[in-house]
């Protein structure tokens, strides 16, 4: 059976051309060879997996090639390569100080190669400094590290510093799609662009991803596969949420996330892609900005035609609210709802539900031509030109109340006469919602709007007895207490009801305030009192009895009383002990 040996080691590059992403520092160091300019202590520093230790080991090949016509002499014995995290102590340094002075015995330059340089201890980095200041000709220093902030600012300045950037998706991409291309794997576009967007700018991570997902998969390399072997969410799964979320088809957009809860995803990881999914579709919504979008040409096509469907406004609110939910989600104890309200929020971003008409318990016209009834025309006030400046307007056939009547004013002399002068009357008058005036207003018109005018429509009138009555009114505070609203209930069971000329109902209450809140809760009450009874002439009356406060209104001594009448051994307990009341 023959050896494996992993993508990452097979595919190291052996020559600059081969390092991928790197074509600024590649160049650079290529320019300094060729016209001698290289300076003897290089640092290289960057994140993981992008070539610092590979660049390292191509240029001391190079440097060492002059004149030598075996190309695959590797100068072994002219590189010397140091882990400093291993080896990070002052007699290290001197070992390698003393190891300096000695030239090479093949090539030009002996190059040493310290990796992880930021390991070394303080003591360390001050034996190496003047060695790295004055090194010999023949000798090379290359420091590598991912950490250039852990590096005594005396070391940096002794080096010239190449700064490795992360790898972009576009060129791992590719240089996966060559390496798929030599071992005869088919791999889907999409599937090669979640690797390179997994490895996060590192190459070799990106290798080693590839290969774990080739041993998944065989020779075909799907998006399916590789999204199943990397557990990560793709970007059908987002693509749904989002026309979900333009549709306002929240039940649908619930289950959708259960679903990718079940398969063992992190509700922080899906509320996290859906943000960076609306950014991509905004990148999507103007040409110049296209070319920020990382993805495969198929997919790119998806973003586009569903950046069409989606306007600017819904795209910046869906991301601020994303945001702010993956900003909470660490310190929310209820994450999951945290999560599903967001998505609910984002539903409704784009909802355009029905407008509530703000004249409440108004029957709409379909009721009575049900019922065979012609509604009553109502015209528009029309206004008539004339010289004198007087707005006359036809009569209108509505029913005269307090909140429809108008009161006539005269028109002023100091008015336009060619606009007519609208006077309101002073219920219709707007009030400062600041005012104890606006206040007092407003309860009074929550009371009146519950009251319901039953005209001209045959609604049920059934007799019923006080018994009847009463029965329906419990009823009434049961289904209060059940929901909660022990405090109503309570006021309602101060007194029972009477019966008062066939159809009043009639309760007393020890005070105003009482009264105040059955008012409010008055079209409630009604409506379940009238259809318990089948009768909609029912009518309350609330009348305020001070009298029955005064029976609520118990001294210290009275309590006593009635509790001795109850117990009279409370008397006898009193006496033994003297105590007072």
């Amino acid at each position: 059976m023959e050896h494996f040996i992993v993508s990452a080691r097979k595919y190291r590059p052996q020559t600059f051309k081969d390092v991928v992403g790197q074509q600024a520092i590649t160049n650079t160091l290529l320019n300094a060879i060729e016209n001698n300019h290289l300076a003897q202590a290089l640092l290289f520093t960057g994140p993981r997996g992008v070539g610092k230790t590979s660049c390292a080991r191509i240029l001391a090949k190079m440097i060492n090639s002059k004149g030598i016509d075996n190309p695959d002499e590797d100068f072994a014995f002219n590189v010397f390569e140091l882990d400093a995290a291993s080896n990070n102590s002052v007699d290290d340094i001197r070992n390698l100080t003393d190891q300096v002075r000695i030239p090479p015995q093949i090539g030009q330059y002996k190059v040493y190669i310290i990796d992880e340089v930021h390991m070394l201890s303080q003591a360390a980095f001050n034996a190496f400094l003047k060695t790295l200041e004055e090194p010999p000709k023949h000798c090379i220093f290359i420091l590598a590290t991912t950490e250039k902030h852990k590096i005594i600012p005396t070391i940096l300045s002794r080096c010239q510093i190449f700064d490795f950037k992360r790898i972009t998706v576009k060129d791992a991409k590719n240089y996966l799609k060559y390496i798929a291309k030599e071992q005869g794997i088919t791999a889907d576009d999409d599937a090669l662009h979640i690797i390179a967007q997994k490895a996060d700018g590192a190459m070799r991570d990106a290798l080693s991803i590839f290969d774990r997902v080739v041993s998944f998969s065989g020779k075909n390399l799907t998006r399916q596969a590789v999204t199943e072997n990397l557990n990560v969410l793709d970007y059908e799964t987002f693509f749904t949420s989002t026309d979900f979320i333009l549709d306002n088809k929240i039940p649908d957009l619930l289950l959708q996330f259960n679903t990718t809860l079940s398969k063992g995803f992190d509700g922080q990881h899906y509320i996290a892609g859906l943000a960076s999914h609306f950014r991509d579709l905004l990148v999507c919504k103007t040409p110049q900005t296209v070319e920020l979008l990382e993805v495969g040409e198929e997919t790119k096509q998806k973003y586009l035609e569903q950046a069409n469907k989606s306007s600017q406004d819904f795209l910046l609110k869906g991301i601020a609210l994303a945001n702010d939910c993956d900003l909470k989600y660490k310190t929310s104890k209820n994450q999951r709802l945290l999560v599903e309200l967001c998505i609910m929020q984002l539903a409704s971003i784009t909802f355009d539900g029905e407008k509530k008409n703000s004249k409440r318990f108004i029957i709409p016209p379909s009721y009575f031509r049900a019922k065979g009834i012609t509604p009553i025309p109502v015209n528009k006030p029309a206004v008539s030109s004339s010289t004198d400046s007087e707005v006359k307007a036809e009569q209108v056939a509505v029913p005269s109340t307090p909140e429809t009547a108008v009161k006539k004013e005269s028109t002023s002399k100091f008015s336009d006469p060619q606009i007519p002068k609208i006077v309101l009357s002073k219920e219709n008058k707007r009030t400062s919602g600041l005012s104890l005036k606006s206040i007092r207003a407003k309860k009074e018109h929550e009371i009146r709007q519950n009251e319901v005018v039953y005209d001209e429509i045959n609604l049920p009138t059934d007799d019923f007895t006080e018994e009847d009555m009463q029965t329906a009114w419990k009823d009434f505070v049961t289904v209060l207490e059940a929901e909660g609203k022990h405090n109503l209930a309570s006021i309602l069971s101060i007194d029972t009801p009477k019966l008062i000329d066939k159809t009043i109902m009639r309760v007393e209450y020890p005070n105003q305030t009482n009264k105040v809140e059955v008012e409010r809760s008055q079209f409630h009450l009604m409506s379940f009192v009238r259809k318990r009874l089948n009768n909609f002439d029912v009518s309350l009356d609330i009348i305020i009895n001070e009298e029955k406060e005064k029976q609520y209104a118990y001294t210290p001594r009275e309590k006593f009383e009635k509790m001795c009448d109850k117990n009279p051994s409370l008397e006898l307990l009193r006496k033994a002990f003297d105590l007072d009341v």
